[in-house]
């Protein structure tokens, strides 16, 4: 029951999008959101999966172009990009209220996709947010390029910048392309309740960045969870009995 849901393609604007779905025969479903240069075979995105297996309900994760099994060319990738391709996933794979669970940069993916779909008139049944990093590409890597030595990597006007974890590089387009997705500017309202989980000991994406975010989201049905000695992966057992329990909260609240 909990192996893992086969490996299938959708093709998105040409580019072939990897994706693994698992059906379910309850409401709502869990939709895996994963970060910059993750993938859906990450340990959180599994364990999610494996919770929606026991619980009998359907989830679904992908692979951004450029990322884990998709094809495309990484250094191509944009947030517009990505929540497109995320758009057109949802919108083909889910049926019924959904559950977004966004890590890192999947969280910033997860409140542009409320808004998007409002648009569409469809509502969320509740969104999780995972070290959530909205506006990155605004408010943390200006900091970031300040505080570490900025290199060239091509002619392409990229730099890297090295964490605990691994080294990230993050080019010029994908920097001009977060201005035309910032949503930490006036009221994000993703209708639906969120629930926030983040690190106190987060160097990615630090604790204050949330507080910030916290300013920005309604005054009701957000829950913000801080996990003192935390990291940016929260991916230690104790960190994923928390997510799941918030999970479960929102499925029995449904």
């Amino acid at each position: 029951m909990n192996k893992n849901a086969s490996l299938q393609f959708l093709s998105v604007d040409g580019i072939e999008i990897a994706v693994r779905y698992r059906q379910g025969n309850k409401m709502p479903g869990l939709v895996w959101l994963g970060g910059y240069r993750s993938d859906m075979m990450g340990f959180k995105a599994v364990a999610v999966d494996a919770l929606a297996a026991r619980l009998g309900i359907a989830a679904l994760r992908h692979d951004y172009s450029g990322h884990g099994a998709s094809q495309g060319d990484f250094s191509k990738g944009t947030i517009s990009l990505w929540l497109r391709q995320s758009l057109s996933i949802f919108k083909h794979f889910t049926r019924g209220p959904q559950i977004l669970i966004g890590s890192s940069m999947g969280g910033w993916i997860a409140l542009r996709m409320a808004e998007e779909l409002k648009k569409c008139h469809i509502g969320l049944a509740g969104m999780v947010l995972i070290a959530p990093a909205p506006d990155f590409t605004n408010r943390l890597l200006e900091v970031k390029q300040r505080q570490s030595q900025r290199r060239k990597l091509d002619a392409k006007d990229s730099f890297e910048i090295r964490s605990e974890y691994k080294t990230l590089s993050y080019t010029q387009a994908l920097i001009e392309d977060g201005e035309n997705n910032l949503v930490m500017e006036g009221l994000i309202d993703p209708g639906c309740p969120v629930h926030i989980l983040q690190g106190m000991q987060d160097d990615i994406v630090p604790y204050e960045h949330t507080l910030k975010l916290m300013e920005y989201l309604p005054l009701g049905d957000v829950t913000l969870t801080f996990v003192k000695d935390g990291d940016h992966r929260l991916s230690r057992s104790q960190d994923i009995d928390l997510l799941e329990r918030i999970i479960q909260f929102f499925l029995t609240a449904a």
